[in-house]
């Protein structure tokens, strides 16, 4: 796996802690890593649909050369933990606000589509960038669905997958397993391998949390075949994994475990 990278929305993207540090004395990584640590928000959808808070994932799906699927859904998953623990949604900062209230609600994504001057235009959205390999996708700053950005709300939500690829054994470190039985589309395996980073993430200790971060946050993102499956529901049952269970809003049961993040050597 080559060439990957994290970037913000600018060259001059706020991206150390000392930067962090001087927006507010409480914006700390450990203060950032405690939201996540505290465990996702329960309140209840509101009446009107447009007031749902999501966070939207762009996912960089050319027509003529499309990436490989497991380096997509990494990028995916690393952009998104890597926004959730960035210094502009801790306390005082510009993304706080909007951060805060989704991570206390349902947890929502939604995956979309871009490329070509889609792509392009998506990048002057707030949020973060991760490249893998020849993949690219972008976790943008949650916030209600009825004030989505035009430029993301323009793009194709379905009608498009890419195929799973012959991914090499998992590299050292976190390995996230997705259920490869429950066939997801790649938006909804985004989706949900996004969630397993979150979930990771707020599982580890702060010290772990910021040693992970100073790679990148890289992980492995593996389909998983029965036999694997079965040992990672083991590492869950003797706390060494973390599971994702969907809501089963779109494309699967609800209560299907469709993600295990392990932890890793």
């Amino acid at each position: 796996m080559t060439g990957d990278s994290v970037t913000g929305d600018s060259p001059d993207d706020v991206a150390t802690e000392t930067a962090a540090e001087e927006l507010s004395p409480d914006n700390t990584f450990a203060a950032r890593h405690a939201v996540l640590a505290r465990g996702y928000g329960g309140a209840e959808d509101p009446a009107d649909p447009a007031d749902v808070l999501a966070m939207p994932l762009v996912l960089h799906i050319p027509k003529a050369e499309p990436p490989l699927r497991s380096e997509l859904l990494e990028a995916a998953a690393r952009a998104t933990v890597a926004l959730c623990l960035d210094p502009r949604v801790g306390t005082g900062a510009p993304w706080h606000d909007g951060f805060v209230d989704w991570a206390s609600a349902r947890i929502r994504k939604v995956a979309r589509r871009a490329r070509g001057t889609q792509w392009t235009a998506a990048q002057d959205v707030p949020g973060v960038t991760v490249d893998v390999g020849g993949a690219s996708a972008r976790a943008l700053v949650p916030g209600r669905v009825g004030d989505l950005d035009p430029r993301i709300k323009r793009l194709q939500i379905g009608g498009t997958d890419v195929p799973s690829d012959e991914a090499p054994a998992p590299l050292a470190g976190p390995v996230l397993w997705v259920d490869a039985s429950l066939s997801m589309t790649v938006g909804k395996a985004a989706a949900q391998v996004g969630h397993a980073s979150m979930l990771l993430a707020g599982a580890m200790s702060v010290q772990e949390c910021r040693e992970w971060g100073s790679s990148g946050y890289r992980c492995s993102v593996r389909p998983a075949d029965p036999a694997q499956w079965a040992r990672a529901l083991d590492e869950v049952r003797g706390g060494r994994a973390v599971a994702v269970r969907d809501a089963g809003f779109t494309e699967v049961a609800p209560g299907s475990t469709t993600v295990i993040a392990v932890l890793g050597t």
